[in-house]
């Protein structure tokens, strides 16, 4: 970690550079967290590809208009190398057609990969004192190291979910039951918390060794070689994980969450990500006729791809419940 003596008349500003995976899930958030470093006075670089601009492109104008300065840095993304259509730059760009979905979603990772070399290349030039890469950029740590700087991991959800998946990482739960539906006791962690297989994610329950098992290993072991985490989360909401985390799992980690309130304009939250054809103000009249703690509002992430039987079982659960609907 750099030390800047507070002592002398020159300190040199410090420069992060921050390097977001490809997905609206992983770049709003990052991008939200450049803007926070940046009104800190930090020097902010964002690094991207050309068809990933025009996500971040609006904020960090907006950001320079109002004096907060982000400079951002434009590489070639490796998507016809790795087998991925020409233009295939973010993770809801890859087709899934045909069944060639989750051989699309490896060559994208494997893009990833094939990143390292110019993101390493832009290292060498631009020289900064920190990194925050987002987990999905496993060789993003040997990087850092390389450079004899810290790299700080990005995540995205919050600290209970670090914990889950670090117990059942070393203590493997899910394997001692004998069927998908039987529940199952997260070892050592507050709060009695149980699970089923049906619940987990099938990349963690695969018992045969493939390429998305490999990486999951190699997030496993980036995270353990890494300088810490960055969590988009608040210490109040789950104090009890946050201080597991740190204390009885032993990592480093800040809470500088949530990021999205850097944004203290309605346009400043609606230009961020992908831009949207739903209209921002229909939605805010219909939620502001609405009794408080009267709405419930439900997401299943920005790549989730239901089938029309899924999206009809879902839509006649949320039907049955008699609550009022909007449907966007």
């Amino acid at each position: 970690m750099v030390i800047v003596d507070s002592n002398s008349t020159e300190n040199p500003q410090l420069h992060v550079v921050f390097l977001p995976f490809m997905g609206h899930g992983h770049m709003i958030p990052m991008v939200d967290m450049t803007k926070l470093f940046a009104t800190s006075g930090v020097k902010t670089t964002i690094v991207t590809t050309p068809l990933n601009v025009p996500f971040v492109s609006t904020t960090i104008e907006r950001s320079n208009n109002s004096g907060i300065d982000i400079d951002l840095k434009v590489l070639k993304f490796p998507c016809v190398e790795a087998g991925l259509p020409e233009g295939c730059e973010n993770l809801e760009s890859i087709p899934t057609s045909h069944g060639v979905k989750w051989d699309m979603i490896r060559n994208f990772f494997t893009a990833t990969d094939l990143f390292q070399q110019p993101f390493e290349q832009l290292m060498q030039e631009c020289k900064p004192d920190c990194i925050v890469v987002d987990l999905f950029f496993v060789w993003a740590t040997d990087t850092a190291h390389k450079f004899g700087i810290p790299r700080l991991m990005f995540n995205g959800s919050g600290f209970l979910s670090l914990c889950i998946s670090d117990s059942i990482n070393l203590y493997q739960p899910h394997k001692r039951v004998e069927s998908d539906s039987e529940p199952f006791l997260i070892p050592n962690l507050p709060g009695d918390i149980k699970l089923t297989k049906d619940q987990m994610p099938d990349i963690l329950k695969q018992s045969e060794e493939n390429f998305f098992t490999e990486l999951v290993k190699r997030w496993r072991e980036s995270e353990l070689k890494s300088y810490g985490f960055i969590v988009n989360s608040f210490y109040e909401l789950e104090a009890t994980y946050v201080d597991h985390y740190r204390n009885v799992v032993g990592r480093k980690a800040w809470h500088i969450g949530p990021v999205s309130l850097c944004n203290r304009t309605i346009e400043d939250k609606a230009d961020r990500g992908k831009k949207s054809s739903i209209d921002q103000h229909k939605c805010l009249n219909w939620l502001d006729s609405k009794q408080p703690d009267s709405v419930v509002y439900i997401c299943f992430g920005s790549v989730v791809d239901f089938n029309a039987a899924q999206l009809k079982e879902i839509a006649l659960a949320i039907e049955t419940t008699g609550q009022h609907l909007f449907g966007l």
